[in-house]
């Protein structure tokens, strides 16, 4: 095993967990076979241990068992496409457009038009979005819409990228991150799962919206630290690790406690942010705080998930007498 060291991050917020965890990750599993999304034995063995459904369980722990499996398997779905997109060579242009086409398609009208290696994806999305919409009011389902459209966006965009050998800039890489990691739909997802109805002056505030951003930075730049390993052996340049090293011709190390040091920055702006939120009535105040302990359970799930529950980065971790992190790769 090779052992590097990752400074112990920043996340003062409770751990929690969905009580209907073990039922989600069984539909989840059964959700992948029905669609069959998961073919050969060495894939069901790496899917059995990533632990999927337990990400979902962690973020959004006071959900409905029905809504709690909704999350569980769209971030199957998008984990999975993510496994795929590594797989051809970190994702061929003309297949991730074939993606972005067949979703497109079901976002708009529910019609699901794929090629026989998209069909998989495609008929389980269209499962998804059935359920969602069923919940989700059409001025939510326009919203949603925008931020799956929005992340493909961006999933094209590092495509090219590759494509080009072109590496981004720190600046640009920072403003298409939370795109890429498609938290936006996640966060999205809050008001149909854990039933919290913003209005749209409360939600459009400036306040919330960073809030939202400083939570959606918080998850992608701490996966950035606990991935790097592995995206810096495949040769991939979105990671902030890699960007800030090469941008700014750092060590490895000092590369890591830079992003590790931005990560804890927007943890502090967060809680700044939401300790500061304008006062919109008592109603809408509660609905806010509600909303504002899912972000903090999404900051939260994301460390716990990583540490304790998947083996996707297969890492074992080790925390050390002086409060940093061993991360060993298995």
């Amino acid at each position: 095993m090779e052992t590097l060291q990752l400074p112990q991050i920043f996340c003062p917020f409770p751990t929690m967990l969905n009580p209907f965890a073990k039922e989600a990750e069984k539909h989840t599993a059964e959700w992948v076979a029905r669609f069959g999304l998961v073919k050969s034995e060495k894939a069901r063995e790496r899917f059995n241990r990533a632990k999927f459904a337990m990400l979902s369980s962690r973020a959004f722990p006071t959900a409905g068992r029905f809504e709690l499996c909704i999350a569980a398997e769209f971030n199957t779905w998008l984990f999975l496409l993510d496994d795929k997109n590594d797989e051809s060579m970190f994702g061929k242009l003309d297949y991730l457009q074939m993606v972005h086409s067949f979703v497109s398609q079901i976002l708009r009208n529910s019609t699901v038009v794929a090629p026989e290696d998209g069909i998989a994806l495609a008929d389980s999305f269209a499962d998804l979005w059935k359920r969602m919409r069923r919940i989700g009011s059409p001025a939510w389902q326009q919203r949603f819409v925008k931020s799956m459209t929005d992340y493909l966006d961006a999933c094209l965009w590092e495509v090219q990228n590759r494509m080009a050998h072109k590496a981004p800039s720190v600046a640009d890489y920072i403003e298409k991150r939370p795109y890429t990691g498609a938290l936006y739909a996640d966060i999205e997802l809050i008001e149909i799962l854990e039933s919290i109805y913003l209005p749209d002056e409360v939600r459009n505030h400036e306040s919330v919206q960073q809030l939202s951003l400083a939570c959606n930075n918080v998850v992608c730049w701490a996966n950035d630290l606990f991935s790097f390993d592995k995206e810096r052996r495949q040769g991939d340049v979105h990671n902030l690790v890699v960007v800030l090293k090469e941008e700014r011709s750092l060590t490895l190390e000092s590369a890591v406690a830079e992003a590790a040091r931005m990560h804890d920055e927007e943890v502090r702006r967060f809680i700044a942010l939401s300790e500061s939120v304008p006062n919109f009535g008592e109603e809408v105040n509660d609905e806010l705080q509600r909303y504002i302990c899912v972000l903090k359970a999404w900051m939260r799930a994301n460390l716990d998930w990583s540490f304790g529950d998947t083996a996707r980065y297969r890492m074992h971790i080790r925390e050390t007498a002086s409060g940093n992190w061993l991360i060993s790769r298995i």
